[in-house]
């Protein structure tokens, strides 16, 4: 049985589906349990109170770690930690972030992983394509998207790419010691994904209109912590060369090249009408 944290999420839900497609048992983790999947058992834990996950943990022969924005602020991996190793999993995967490796997040949940002496897989994306939903709603109402740094470019990665890659080093213990670095096949700038939206998804112009700095920072402290925002824009804003490069380790792990942006939008185009 493998558990999935995080199961409502961007990579969760995908994951969940990867893994019950290919046969395996899951146990789907989330803070509010939702409508039930044919062959899923669905429990109600929070990573931020580690004794609430030990429900979901018998029996579990690996679990994806996936933390929320708030946990820097109001959990401990350790913790989490202990309560795994405590449980008997021989195995985790991480879902942790590119910032780590270039020294823009701090490591804290990598190294606690690390330590806890248990077989361990990082997955380290990049700039999701899925932040794109952000700008679901100007879209559909207005054919308009704002974001900064208009005309810097980051590979997007896509988070069924990112579930797929996880759900490989879940269930193939040769993972195990591995980090991978996930990223889309090319970089795309904000400019260029509204266009992309508005040729595939409205078939018209979609009007980007550029923010500063501040004014994006003011968006994105109401919902994610200070530190993770002012790490973010600085990536967004001067990205350095290896968060601008495309990494090979999504088609290394999966067979296959990554999924494009326009990929993404392709399969969720209902989002943005």
């Amino acid at each position: 049985m493998i558990v999935v944290t995080g199961a409502t999420g961007n990579v969760g839900r995908p994951l969940v589906q990867a893994l019950t497609a290919a046969g395996e048992e899951v146990t789907a983790v989330s803070r509010r349990i939702t409508a039930a999947e044919d062959g899923v058992r669905r429990v109600a834990a929070d990573l931020s109170e580690p004794e609430t996950l030990k429900p979901a943990l018998d029996g579990a022969a690996a679990v994806f770690l996936l933390t929320s924005p708030d946990f820097m602020a109001n959990g401990n991996m350790k913790d989490v930690m202990e309560v795994v190793r405590a449980a008997g999993v021989p195995r985790v995967v991480l879902l942790s972030s590119q910032g780590v490796g270039t020294q823009r997040h701090p490591s804290d949940l990598e190294d606690a992983v690390v330590q806890s002496g248990l077989e361990w897989t990082m997955v380290r994306p990049g700039n999701f394509a899925s932040n794109a939903l952000q700008w679901a709603e100007t879209i559909r109402t207005q054919r308009m998207m704002a974001a900064p740094f208009a005309d810097v470019a980051l590979p997007a990665v896509d988070p069924g790419d990112i579930a797929q890659v996880a759900a490989v080093a879940l269930r193939d213990p040769s993972h195990a010691g591995n980090i991978y670095t996930l990223t889309g096949p090319a970089a795309i700038s904000p400019r260029q994904q509204a266009s992309v939206i508005g040729q595939l998804v409205v078939g018209e112009p979609v009007r980007f209109v550029e923010l500063s700095r501040e004014e994006a920072r003011a968006r994105m402290l109401t919902y994610m912590p200070e530190p993770v925002v002012e790490a973010t824009l600085d990536v967004l804003g001067a990205p350095s060369a290896a968060e601008q490069e495309v990494s090979p380790d999504v088609e290394k792990v999966l067979g296959r090249p990554a999924d494009t942006f326009a990929d993404w939008v392709r399969r969720n185009v209902t989002t943005f009408r």
